[in-house]
């Protein structure tokens, strides 16, 4: 009885080991989930595509998450090397993922019904330790990547040196211009810019930082209808009303550009297209609807995000935000 008693006692713990890390996992993917940001939005036929690396953006952009443009079945023969590269081994959906969510279905399949962990490969602690390696192995693998593209990152447009133009910089040449003077000649080496982006385009991105996210922190419908895409409208207006519906507003204030370059400019037919990676500070928290109470976040002080912004137009027409992207 007493073998019997330490067996099950045994299978139980299992099964609680189990089911607590199906919790842990669950509540990961709940948290990125539930993270502010995310991409969203259209950047016509290269939407799927990542956009050139910058200095205030050296990262790959998170993939294009919510897009009414539709991707096709393969990738694009236009698309760069790394945008293909990134649903290789490591991708969400690719073998590492795949493999991975294998092993962890099998073990936990069969800690529950009391076959162990992975009999074949040793007890729950040794394959956690196996799991971990890989992570480890993954981490260490990315980080190495990301190094390495950033030293290869093409020089900035308008500052000497290669050196990322920052607010102090902007005042000699324009919001966001540096050094560029509103010329396309002063373009950095082996950006794309189809269009020739003035300091005049630039201080229009800049606008449209502060115009956006003022109007969404004032939850100002009519203000963000006429700075962004129909797409991105709707996309906005989905979060406030879902933020309406917990009895919460999400406030934004104090909108300031740090620094910002272009990554690419091009046509498609009668529509511009200019991608601009933009960091920048701002105060950002939640409030209770009804009391004013601070929920989250912190009104007094302000945070640094980085983010790829898209913009378009019809030709001779205004820019609009079409789509923003988490830089990673």
């Amino acid at each position: 009885m007493v073998r019997k008693s330490a067996t099950s006692s045994k299978g139980r713990w299992h099964r609680l080991a189990a089911l607590t890390l199906v919790m842990v996992l669950a509540l990961g993917a709940g948290v990125a989930e539930a993270r502010k940001g995310g991409s969203f939005g259209s950047r016509g036929a290269r939407t799927y595509q990542a956009p050139m690396a910058t200095p205030t953006a050296p990262g790959q952009a998170t993939p294009m998450q919510r897009s009414a443009t539709q991707q096709q079945a393969g990738p694009s023969a236009a698309a760069p090397a790394a945008q293909q590269a990134r649903g290789g081994m490591f991708s969400r959906g690719g073998f590492m993922p795949g493999l991975m969510g294998g092993l962890l279905g099998a073990g936990l399949f069969g800690m529950l019904f009391g076959g162990g962990f992975f009999g074949g490969l040793g007890s729950f602690a040794g394959v956690l330790g196996f799991l971990l390696q890989i992570a480890l192995v993954v981490v260490i693998v990315r980080l190495a990547m990301n190094f390495f593209r950033s030293r290869q990152a093409p020089a900035y447009a308008g500052a000497a040196g290669g050196r990322p133009v920052r607010s102090a910089q902007r005042a000699a040449g324009g919001p966001m211009a540096g050094g560029l003077g509103g010329t396309a000649k002063a373009a950095r080496p082996g950006v794309r810019d189809e269009i020739g982006i003035t300091t005049a385009d630039y201080t229009a991105f800049e606008n449209s930082l502060r115009t956006v996210q003022t109007a969404y922190g004032q939850e100002d419908r009519a203000a963000l209808r006429g700075a962004v895409t129909p797409e991105m409208f709707g996309y906005f207006v989905e979060e406030l009303e879902a933020n309406h519906a917990q009895g919460r507003v999400n406030r934004l204030a104090d909108i300031s550009l740090l620094q910002g370059d272009l990554a690419e400019a091009w046509r498609e037919g009668p529509t511009e297209y200019a991608t601009v990676a933009m960091r920048y500070s701002m105060k950002d928290w939640t409030e209770d609807r009804a009391s004013g109470a601070v929920v989250t976040g912190d009104p007094n002080r302000p945070e640094q995000i980085t983010e790829i912004w898209t913009f378009s137009r019809p030709r001779g027409g205004e820019w609009v935000l079409s789509a923003i992207q988490q830089a990673s």
